[in-house]
C-alpha cells in the first residue's frame, strides 16, 4: 500500500518558461541516469530482498522518494512549457519561441502530451527498464545503487549549469543534495554488512576453494605498444585482504586456437566446409 501527499517534497519554481530546457529535463525523468530508473531499481531490489528487513525498508522508502522526484520534475517540465506555441501562426509572432520550436523544443510536448512531461529521455526515447539492476545480492545491488546515484548527480549538475533560471537552480540544488545523501546511505549499508573488505569478492558466499584463485589477483597488460599503467591495482594487498596484487606485462595464453570442426551436412554451409579444413586438436581422435 502506498500513500500520496498532494504537496511536493520541495518547492518547484520556474521564473521564466523555457521549452528547450523542458526537453533537457526529460533526461532526469526518463533517461538512463534518471529518476524512473532509480525508483524502479530500488523497488525491484526491495521486492527481492532477503535477510535484513531494515535494508528492504530503506529501499522501499528511497524508491518512494524517487517517485516524488519524478513528480517534481514532471511539474518542472510543465512549468517550462507554459506559453509554448500551439500553432505556427502563434509561433511566428514570437521570434524567441520560433527558435525554441524549430531549434530545440521536443515537438511531442505539443503533439503527444499537451505541454506536459512524458516517460522519455531528452531525445524522446521511452525508458524501457533495461537499466534496472536487482540481482538479489545486497552488496552487488548497493554498489549498483551508488553508481546510479553518482551518474544521476552528474546529470543534475550538468542541468544546473545549463540554466540561468533561479527557480530551476534552486530545485536542482535540492536534487543534487538528495543524490549526495543516497550515495552515502548505500555505502553505509555496505558498512553495516562489515564494509567493502568483508563484502568482497561478491558474492562472498561462493566457496573460494572452487575458484581458480591463481588468476584472481593479477592485472594484465593487453596493449601492444604501451607498458602496463602502474598504480594501486598492480601492487599491495587486495581489498578483500586475501592476496597481493601483481602485474603481468604479457598475458599467458593457456588455451588452444579456437578452431571448429567440419560443418554438418544440411547446415547450409558450403560443400568445401563439410569436406575439408583443419581438425582442431580437441577433436582429433
Amino acid at each position: 500500500m502506498f500513500h500520496h501527499s498532494s504537496k511536493l517534497q520541495y518547492p518547484v519554481r520556474v521564473d521564466k518558461a523555457d521549452p528547450e530546457f523542458a526537453m533537457l529535463l526529460q533526461q532526469a525523468i526518463g533517461g538512463v541516469e534518471g529518476e524512473i530508473r532509480v525508483a524502479m531499481q530500488y523497488f525491484f531490489q526491495a521486492m527481492g530482498a532477503r535477510g535484513d528487513a531494515r535494508i528492504r525498508d530503506l529501499l522501499i522508502s528511497t524508491a518512494t522518494e524517487e517517485l516524488a522526484h519524478i513528480e517534481m520534475l514532471a511539474h518542472a517540465v510543465a512549468l517550462n512549457l507554459e506559453g509554448a506555441p500551439l500553432s505556427y501562426q502563434e509561433a511566428s509572432a514570437k521570434d524567441p519561441v520560433v527558435n525554441a520550436v524549430l531549434g530545440g523544443m521536443n515537438p511531442r510536448h505539443i503533439l503527444s502530451s499537451g505541454l506536459a512531461a512524458m516517460p522519455v529521455n531528452a531525445n524522446g526515447v521511452p525508458f524501457d527498464m533495461s537499466h534496472i539492476y536487482a540481482s538479489g545480492n545486497v552488496a552487488a545491488d548497493m554498489l549498483a545503487n551508488v553508481t546510479a546515484e553518482a551518474t544521476g548527480r552528474v546529470l543534475a549538475t550538468r542541468l544546473y549549469n545549463l540554466t540561468e533560471d533561479t527557480g530551476m537552480k534552486d530545485f536542482l540544488s535540492f536534487l543534487i543534495a538528495r543524490d549526495t545523501m543516497h550515495q552515502q546511505q548505500w555505502l553505509a549499508v555496505i558498512e553495516e554488512m562489515g564494509g567493502l573488505n568483508a563484502s568482497l569478492p561478491i558474492p562472498n558466499s561462493f566457496p573460494q576453494s572452487e575458484e581458480a584463485s591463481e588468476h584472481s589477483y593479477y592485472v594484465l597488460n593487453t596493449s601492444l605498444d604501451k607498458p602496463l599503467p602502474k598504480g594501486r591495482w598492480c601492487e599491495g594487498p587486495s581489498f578483500d585482504g586475501k592476496a597481493q596484487f601483481t602485474a603481468k606485462e604479457k598475458p599467458e595464453l593457456l588455451g588452444d586456437e579456437p578452431l571448429l570442426g567440419h560443418a554438418r551436412p544440411g547446415s547450409g554451409a558450403q560443400s568445401e566446409q563439410e569436406l575439408s579444413g583443419t581438425v582442431p586438436p580437441a577433436l582429433k581422435p
